[in-house]
């Protein structure tokens, strides 16, 4: 059964919900665009799983269809990757009214929509996430971007896409590590804003109301970003976890440790700085442990706090000498904390 979503930003799009749609994304997309020229971008583990019928979905359609493989991994997250898909635009000729598909998970998402907003100062962007973490958050809401060698995600712009499909039958072919690393943001979604999702993910089995999963967290997502696109208020919340979670991806070089299983970490680390200080419920960080161990994410990490709290001071969320943290109070509702970034090591409980 086929669910659409509409989406209320700065541009209006839909978010579409149908097993098996990645058959159909031609007919699907045609009445959204303007265009009839287009480039497919995906990741060396998505091609041989789906490029193919993508492509001859768009023809059938009647689009004229390029693609572009890139290397897959955070690790290609780089404005080296975003010059290489600019360069397959120039060479498909792509103009204003054409656009770009981004098939694949979060990475090719964010690079696939930032190499849309920059070519010719913006073009449309479709997007097709294979991924559970890119169908359930990193789709939704227009942000785009890549990693520097500084941090991740310091480099991007907001640029809504024109459709967003989701095709749950994709998930079938993700490793569980994969799998698990999406569920990591739903677990997430569960903390700042739905106790009863959480307590769903910690009682029932996450695969057994996968669709029912990808709805609530797409609805909940796009409610915030539609009310803060340019995440000025409450769409930092959706971050919580993020600025150590980015950090320890930092430490890893973008390597060995997914995005997920970082953000968990990260979760765990200020509910448990926010009980310490007294403005969470007790017991929260055993709750949101106990529920990243239920699908097999880590909830420590062996780099010490010093070391997270210096690979955070590039976060995108500083502001001068300030830094805004997402804390919980408890399960299903957070708050944005305003701290010095000098205090920030002390708040979570390392060096004074």
């Amino acid at each position: 059964m086929q669910k659409t979503l509409s989406v209320k930003m700065p541009r209006a799009y839909d978010i579409i919900i149908e097993n098996g749609l990645i058959k159909k994304v031609g007919e699907l997309i045609k009445p959204t665009v303007k265009g009839k020229s287009c480039v497919v971008m995906t990741d060396t583990n998505v091609e041989p799983l789906y490029l193919d019928t993508v492509v001859e979905s768009l023809k059938s359609a009647g689009f004229t269809v390029s693609s572009h493989v890139f290397l897959a991994g955070e690790e290609h997250k780089n404005l080296r990757t975003v010059e290489d898909m600019l360069s397959v635009m120039c060479s498909a000729g792509l103009t204003r009214s054409d656009f770009a598909v981004a098939l694949g998970g979060g990475v090719c998402g964010d690079l696939t929509g930032f190499a849309a907003s920059i070519y010719l100062r913006g073009i449309d962007y479709i997007g097709i996430p294979t991924t559970l973490l890119a169908q359930i958050d990193s789709s939704v809401g227009g942000k785009t971007g890549c990693d520097l060698v500084y941090g991740k995600n310091l480099v991007g712009a907001f640029h809504a896409p024109t459709a967003v499909l989701i095709d749950p039958d994709c998930l079938n072919t993700l490793s569980q590590k994969i799998y698990s690393d999406g569920l990591a943001e739903a677990i997430k979604y569960g903390v700042i804003k739905s106790e009863k999702l959480f307590e769903r993910l910690l009682s029932e089995d996450a695969h057994s109301f996968i669709n029912e999963l990808i709805l609530e967290c797409v609805t909940i997502k796009r409610d915030i970003t539609e009310k803060d696109f340019f995440e000025h208020g409450d769409r930092i919340l959706l971050n919580f976890g993020h600025t150590i979670g980015h950090s320890i991806e930092k430490y890893y070089n973008f390597k060995d440790m997914t995005h997920g299983e970082a953000v968990g970490i990260g979760m765990v680390i200020m509910a448990l700085a926010a009980e310490r200080n007294g403005e969470c419920e007790i017991g929260t960080a055993k709750r949101i442990t106990a529920c990243l161990h239920k699908y097999n994410l880590p909830a420590t990490t062996g780099i010490d706090l010093k070391t997270l709290t210096e690979g955070s001071y590039n976060d995108k969320k500083r502001r001068g000498k300030n830094i805004k943290l997402v804390v919980p109070q408890k399960i299903g509702n957070c708050a944005v904390k305003v701290l010095p970034t000098d205090k920030l090591l002390q708040y979570l409980g390392g060096e004074e």
